[in-house]
């Protein structure tokens, strides 16, 4: 070989191998993250869903890549989301904080592993077979919803013991989540002697118009039903509830932070890291079908005093006692 020949030689391979190494080397996993409420308000809470992605190993944009998919407020769109991420060819799903994202993602696709996070019961609902094994490609995290409905109901009750009439706002395109609180809460306020009216808000502005409702009915007190729309909405709720002098129980703490009376349920965003975790463990090559559903079970009472006195509220001592935290 010719020495002008063998340079050519080696100056082409020599521009080819920086090509031929990057093809080898392994693609970055992809995760659908998909969810019914708008990025903006939910924003907050996602810091626990990347805390237990990176208690797994990974980080996004280092070593995994998120494509994230808001519904924002509409789940008619949930459907036609979770088909692109299908399409994407990601790794995993993880339909984190709304059921009916979970039931899209499962309509969706039958092969990539999907991570929900969910109120209820996921086998009553048909999400999967048992808690325990769930099969198929599903797995997730379950908080206490319906379970805990009937004990906000009587915290409402110590509180505004001369009400008669309560109301219960729920979003009625989740009737998955909606449906089982609402059963749970007539049976209790039958047994406390109550009125529960019914209250529905699927957009922002139906919030607005569910308040203004409230105030017509006088009712005594407000229970806010566990919704993605109602999760990501904490301050608006507490904002009007103040405004209309209603005295209000939540589930999660952001709204009792923001200025709402009390907050009695599961934490949300501990409840995204344990989604992040099992997203993280399924890209380490474990299977749904193995990971057993988990059950968020420890719930906090928190209490603004700073509103029950702008209310005219005395709180009862048996609550403040019981309270996790006080906001004074």
């Amino acid at each position: 070989m010719k020495r002008r020949e063998f340079i050519t030689l080696l100056g082409a391979g020599a521009a080819a191998w920086p090509l031929a190494a990057r093809a080898q080397q392994p693609t970055m996993p992809v995760v659908g993250f998909l969810h019914g409420a708008s990025p903006n308000p939910y924003a907050r809470f996602l810091p626990g869903f990347h805390q237990g992605l990176k208690e797994t190993g990974y980080t996004e944009g280092a070593n995994v890549a998120v494509e994230y998919r808001w519904a924002e407020d509409r789940y008619d769109r949930l459907p036609a989301l979770a088909a692109d991420l299908v399409n994407r060819h990601v790794t995993v799903i993880a339909a984190a904080g709304s059921t009916p994202a979970a039931f899209a993602a499962k309509a969706a696709t039958t092969t990539i592993p999907i991570v929900f996070l969910v109120g209820g019961d996921p086998v009553a609902s048909g999400l999967v077979a048992s808690l325990a094994r769930p099969g198929g490609n599903l797995t997730g995290v379950t908080n206490l919803t319906a379970e805990v409905g009937p004990k906000r109901l009587e915290m409402l009750h110590a509180v505004v013991p001369t009400a008669i009439t309560i109301a219960l706002l729920v979003n009625p395109k989740s009737p998955d989540l909606s449906e089982p609180q609402l059963q749970e809460l007539q049976v209790a306020a039958r047994t406390l002697g109550l009125q529960l009216h019914v209250l529905n808000a699927s957009t922002e502005r139906e919030i607005d118009t569910a308040f203004a409702t409230l105030v017509q009915l006088r009712a005594g007190g407000l229970i806010i039903g566990a919704d993605a729309l109602f999760s990501s909405r904490a301050e608006q709720l507490a904002a009007l509830a103040l405004r209309h002098r209603v005295p209000a129980i939540f589930q999660f703490p952001e709204f009792t932070t923001a200025g709402g009376l009390m907050s009695y349920g599961n934490n949300l965003r501990d409840m995204l890291r344990l989604s992040g975790l099992y997203t993280g463990r399924i890209l380490n090559g474990e299977k749904p079908a193995d990971l057993p559903v988990q059950q968020a079970t420890k719930v906090e009472l928190i209490i603004n005093l700073k509103t029950a006195k702008a209310l005219g509220l005395t709180m009862p001592t048996a609550l403040l006692v019981r309270a996790d935290e006080v906001i004074e």
